[in-house]
């Protein structure tokens, strides 16, 4: 069984609605949620065979401005459950 890749993010709070908007238009690209709303830090769970294509998005909103700081780490749920 394949399991989600893990991505965490800075969005700027003032364009948070719109990075949420642009990104939830690419359907089954990521599941996203927002981690930290005091830090604005979403975390978002990507299928493996939609890796490269989020990361692409990600690079473009990167230039927009709408997103910084995307980093990739181990999935945080995963880590939880052999706890």
């Amino acid at each position: 069984m394949a399991y989600c890749e893990y991505y965490q993010a800075h969005v700027p709070q003032k364009t948070c609605w719109l990075f949420v908007a642009l990104l939830r238009s690419c359907e089954h690209v990521t599941f996203d949620r927002t981690l930290d709303k005091e830090g604005s830090i979403f975390e978002f769970f990507v299928p493996p065979t939609m890796e490269e294509t989020f990361l692409s998005i990600m690079r473009w909103l990167g230039v927009q401005g709408l997103v910084d700081n995307v980093i990739k780490l181990p999935n945080r749920l995963l880590e939880q459950k052999t706890l």
